[in-house]
């Protein structure tokens, strides 16, 4: 779950580690992966999660979008649709889902943002219609593997890139 506010949101993408990555969301640096070409046929702004390749794409409508390596779910916990960024949350608040807190029960029930240990990393951006969000991570060595619930996991200065170039509206489509 994300806490900001009054809001609680559950989010079933993290696994709990530590590393003393970067607690500071606005200083971290902002640098894109890489340009590619992308010819995908979808909207400029859009955002394709290709599951398979451990990949986020954002295109970019000029035939080319930003790659992002991501860390995507384990198998079994996998899944593919379409949907759209609902909120976005920086150092979010997280509480471990059921299915989570089940796998691991010494988790606490709440871990506060800018924690070493909030595996959200420096920022969040929720899905719509789901317990998943597109987030930072404390553990950037789960970065291109299957390591999470179902969320997307990027890198903390990748994720503080993504949230600049994208609103709440966002389109997502997450394929396998």
């Amino acid at each position: 779950m994300v806490r900001q506010g009054r809001w609680v949101l559950a989010l079933a993408g993290a696994v709990l580690g530590v590393n003393g990555g970067e607690a500071n969301f606005l200083a971290a640096s902002a640098q894109a992966r890489e340009v590619v070409a992308f010819h995908e046929g979808v909207m400029p702004g859009s955002i394709i999660v290709r599951t398979s390749e451990r990949r986020l794409y954002l295109v970019n409508g000029d035939g080319t979008a930003i790659r992002y390596p991501v860390a995507v779910g384990k198998p079994g916990k996998q899944w593919s649709g379409a949907t759209q960024i609902d909120g976005k949350y920086v150092e979010p608040a997280w509480s471990p889902p059921r299915e989570v807190k089940r796998d691991n029960p010494r988790l606490p029930s709440v871990i506060a943002g800018g924690s070493p240990s909030n595996p959200m990393g420096v920022a969040a951006m929720t899905l719509a219609g789901g317990e998943y969000a597109i987030h930072g991570t404390n553990r950037p060595n789960s970065i291109g593997t299957y390591a999470s619930y179902g969320c997307i996991r990027m890198y903390n200065q990748d994720i503080t890139d993504l949230y600049e170039r994208v609103s709440v509206g966002t389109q997502v489509y997450v394929t396998r």
